[in-house]
Order: C-alpha cells, then sequence, then structure tokens
C-alpha cells in the first residue's frame, strides 16, 4: 500500500510539473502515445523552463531524488547542457531532525548516556543534509585532554525510504528504457545503479571515517589544506566524531577580502590541491563544492583551505592517471594529434574511427578556449561539447571518470567565484609537465625498484629451487621448453669443444716454435 502511495506521489508530481510532456516530445514516431496522454494536459501551461521544471519536481519530491539528481548532473556525457546545468543547482536544504533522537542515535551506538561521552553536547545541529546532521561537542581523548570536536549523525530510517525510492526509480529506468531509443541512450538503469551504490556508501560513516583519515595523510606535507582529525574511539557506521574545525566558508568572500586573505593565490591553491590528489595520490575529494569547504583565518594556519564533508571520494588507477596526464599535457599543448591517438590507443572509441576526424572535431572545441582569463571561459560549456563531439564518434565515458568530472566542474565555480582572472591551464600546466618528467624518468624507475625490493629478495634465493622444480615435473607444454634446454647445452658443449681444440691446437704451435728456437741457439 505504500509503495501504491509513493508512486502515485511521484505520479501527481509528474503531472503537476509538465515532466510527462519531456518524455512525449521525445517520442515524435509514437504519435499514438501523444494523442492517448493529450487529455492529461488538463489546460496547464508550462512558461519555465524544462530544466528548472525538472529540478523542482526533484525538490518536491525530496531528498533521495535531490540526491539522484546531483548524481545525474555530473552524467554531462548523457544529458542535454540546459537538463545539467538545473541539475547542478539542487542543494540538501533539509529540516533538521529532532534532537533528542540524534542523542538516542549517539546512546544506542556506543551502549551508554551521553554524558559519559561527552563533557558537552550542543543540541542544536549546526548543519542538516538529507543524510546526516552535525553537532558541537567536547570530548576528552586517551591522554585526557578536552578537545572540541563535531558529531555527524545519520538521519533515522534512511535505509528503509532509500531502498523503497530506489525500487521505484528502478521501475521508472525501465520505462525510460523502452519508449525510445533517447532513453537507451541515457542509459536509466546503469545510473540507477551507480547512484544505488553512491547512497549506501554514505550510510556508512566509518568508511567516510577513513576517507578523511587517507585525504589527511595524503595532505599533511602540501601545507595548503587542513583536515579534521578523526577520533577512531568514537566512530560507529551511524556517528562520527572528528576534530572541530574553524573557518570562514569559502563563498563569503568579502569577508576573505576583508580579513587580508591572498584571494588570487587562494584561487591558484585551490588548483594545486587538485591536482595533487589527482595525479599525485590518485585520491581526491569528489564533493568540492563551497558548502563542504573553509578558509583558515588562525595565525598558525591562516589563508589554507579547510575540507569537509568526505562521503564522496574518487580514485584512479596508475594507468587512468598516467592516461589522464598525458591527455591534460597534448590539451595544454594544443596537440590534439595526441589527444586524437590516445583516445584510439586506449579503446575509448573504435579502432577503425579515423585519427585525423577526431582531432579536428576536438581542435575546433578546444582552440577558441586558450589565451583566455579564467571568467571567459566555462569549463562546463567545454565538456558538453567534448561529450558531443564525443558521442559522434561513439567514445564510451570511462566510469571512474565521472567523479573527476564533476570536481573540475566544482573547480571551475570555485575558481570564477576567487578571481574571475586566474588561467586555469597556464596554473595546471607547469605540475602536469613536472609529474609527467617525475613518472618517465629515473626516479620513477628507482622508486619502483626500491618498493619492489622485499619482493625480490624473497623470490630470488627461491629461483632455484622453483626452476628445478617445474623441470623435474616436465608438464606437457614445459616439454619443448626442456628440448630446447638440452638443445643450448649440447650446444654449448660442442662451442666449448671447439675453443678449447682451437687454443689447444694454438698453444701447441707455439710451443713447437719455442721449442725449436731453444734447440737453434
Amino acid at each position: 500500500m505504500k509503495q501504491f502511495l509513493r508512486g502515485a506521489t511521484i505520479l501527481w508530481v509528474v503531472l503537476r510539473f509538465g515532466l510527462d510532456s519531456l518524455v512525449l516530445d521525445s517520442l515524435p514516431h509514437r504519435l499514438w502515445l501523444r494523442q492517448l496522454a493529450r487529455p492529461l494536459s488538463l489546460g496547464r501551461r508550462f512558461d519555465a523552463p524544462r530544466g528548472q521544471r525538472l529540478r523542482q519536481a526533484l525538490e518536491c519530491l525530496g531528498p533521495i531524488f535531490v540526491k539522484f539528481g546531483q548524481v545525474l548532473s555530473t552524467r554531462r556525457d548523457l544529458l542535454p547542457a540546459d537538463i545539467a546545468d538545473e541539475l547542478a543547482r539542487l542543494q540538501d536544504r533539509v529540516p533538521p531532525f529532532d534532537p533528542e533522537i540524534a542523542v538516542a542515535t549517539i546512546e544506542r551506538a556506543f551502549r551508554r548516556p551521553l554524558e559519559q561521552i561527552f563533557t558537552r553536547f550542543e543540541r542544536t545541529p549546526v548543519a542538516s543534509a538529507s543524510i546526516a546532521q552535525v553537532h558541537f561537542a567536547t570530548l576528552r581523548d586517551r591522554q585526557g585532554v578536552e578537545r572540541e570536536v563535531a558529531v555527524k549523525v545519520l538521519r533515522p530510517g534512511m535505509l528503509p525510504v532509500i531502498e523503497k525510492d530506489l525500487s521505484l526509480l528502478r521501475l521508472m529506468a525501465g520505462w525510460v528504457e523502452s519508449l525510445s531509443a533517447d532513453g537507451r541512450r541515457l542509459k536509466p538503469r546503469e545510473v540507477v545503479a551507480e547512484f544505488d551504490n553512491y547512497l549506501h556508501d554514505e550510510l556508512d560513516l566509518v568508511r567516510e571515517a577513513a576517507n578523511a583519515a587517507q585525504l589527511r595523510r595524503n595532505m599533511q606535507g602540501l601545507d595548503l589544506v587542513l583536515v579534521p582529525e578523526i577520533f577512531w574511539d568514537f566512530c560507529r557506521p551511524e556517528v562520527m566524531v572528528m576534530q572541530r574545525m574553524n573557518g570562514v566558508p569559502i563563498s563569503q568572500v568579502e569577508r576573505l577580502r576583508e580579513a587580508r586573505v591572498d584571494i588570487p593565490k587562494l584561487a591558484r591553491d585551490g588548483v594545486t590541491i587538485f591536482f595533487t590528489q589527482v595525479f599525485r595520490d590518485g585520491f581526491f575529494h569528489a564533493d568540492m563544492h563551497p558548502g563542504n569547504i573553509q578558509v583558515s583565518l588562525e595565525p598558525e594556519t591562516f589563508g589554507r583551505y579547510i575540507s569537509l564533508d568526505f562521503g564522496i571520494v574518487g580514485t584512479l588507477t596508475e594507468s587512468d592517471k598516467e592516461y589522464l596526464a598525458q591527455n591534460f599535457v597534448a590539451f595544454f599543448r594544443r596537440d590534439y594529434k595526441r589527444v586524437a591517438e590516445l583516445h584510439i590507443e586506449s579503446g575509448w572509441v573504435p579502432p577503425e574511427t579515423r585519427a585525423n576526424d577526431l582531432e579536428s572535431a576536438i581542435r575546433a572545441v578546444c582552440e577558441p578556449y586558450f589565451d583566455r582569463p579564467l571568467k571567459e571561459i566555462s569549463l562546463g560549456l567545454v565538456l558538453m561539447r567534448l561529450f558531443q563531439t564525443s558521442r559522434r564518434f561513439h567514445v564510451e565515458i570511462q566510469p571512474q571518470l565521472v567523479l573527476l568530472q564533476k570536481t573540475l566542474l566544482n573547480i571551475e565555480g570555485l575558481g570564477r567565484e576567487l578571481d574571475p582572472e586566474l588561467d586555469l591551464w597556464n596554473s595546471a600546466k607547469p605540475f602536469l609537465e613536472k609529474w609527467m618528467r617525475e613518472q618517465m624518468g629515473p626516479q620513477r624507475l628507482w622508486r619502483e625498484l626500491r618498493a619492489e625490493a622485499p619482493r625480490y629478495a624473497k623470490l630470488l634465493p627461491e629461483l632455484p629451487r622453483l626452476v628445478h622444480g617445474v623441470l623435474r615435473q616436465r608438464p606437457p607444454e614445459q616439454l619443448v621448453l626442456r628440448e630446447l634446454l638440452d638443445a643450448q647445452k649440447r650446444t654449448n658443449r660442442l662451442l666449448q669443444s671447439i675453443i678449447y681444440g682451437g687454443l689447444g691446437f694454438v698453444l701447441g704451435l707455439l710451443c713447437m716454435q719455442f721449442f725449436m728456437r731453444v734447440r737453434v741457439f
């Protein structure tokens, strides 16, 4: 019954915001279906653009659909630009839940009263989102020192709500996929599956704490960004306790200027942090919107970034990093032929694709945007045109790069807000060229040899025994190898005989000459 009521609510919202027309407009070949649905119009008039109506509908349907829209906004390879831009504006504006429920969740997680956990706990939350809310508190650490902390508590009853809405989203994805070729191109089932994984990861706060701890270790030597310390004794799947961070939200640019923060440097530091996390570590904060970033005004850490909310992180393999770096460097050098070759070599495009055609298309997209300040460049527009070009050449967008695309768009927005004159290309190019030199040069070879040394040290003493054991077993596939080794041994013995015989002959001649000279004298 609840499923039916929820489905009826969704249908009402769809009709209220005219989302049915979005589907019907994409079905020009099914005129009979459009005629059948015409009575549903009921005299409705929609003056707002389709993207705005879709965004408002998702906000009306609640936090799970808002998060789905946020995830969907990252798939600019699948969506029209106007819809993707509107979905990117979705925010988690959710009223806080009852503080007593938060207290009960904490006490249930730690199996003791709140007073035995914290010396002070502020019941009024400082932040609230669709998945969790945050309270400030004070606790004593293992050394007995009082520490100010932030306590993140999961919103109660989220799993049943998520499962119910996900089942409806799967059903709707099947309908969209079956209605038209455009619907199939959007890959709705894959998007819902991606959203499923993303949501269930966010429901485990221990996973988020581990993400924060990893980023904190990675960033310690950079001195550009602060990541809160995690108090592992006070972390559970539904509760996470971390160091309280004091900073100014990065969106409050005027307040930062009044505090004499170097805004252009802050913009450049943001680019450095992003490219360091991506290319040096392969582990990056993938939710870098202004709500999750602050700036420290403390004397010891003045002007540094403060990162918050680590529910979404991206990871890249060594091959992903190398491929991306080569692409970026080729872009910055305007070597579009190399970009096209990399797409073909990586298998992103069919092997029969003509490199010259792809090169020409990429050049037409990127060339107009070089040598301009950031205020004149829309990276979102560049990405959109690249995705349109990619569809023409049947490029397969790699899943591991979806979060990278989203984060790159966040960086663009952040840079535009801080310093519109920032040249993103020139800020990133030296970093990437240095990284490429380190990857291709002797430094990388030495690092890999040093990393593998313990393994080699263990393997080398065992190598003769392993080879001997393989040869003694003589499985069928090793017979040819054994015969070749025997033939090589026979050849070696023959060569040794010839060499030794030749040497003996030469020595014999020398001895004869020596004795003859002795007899003469």
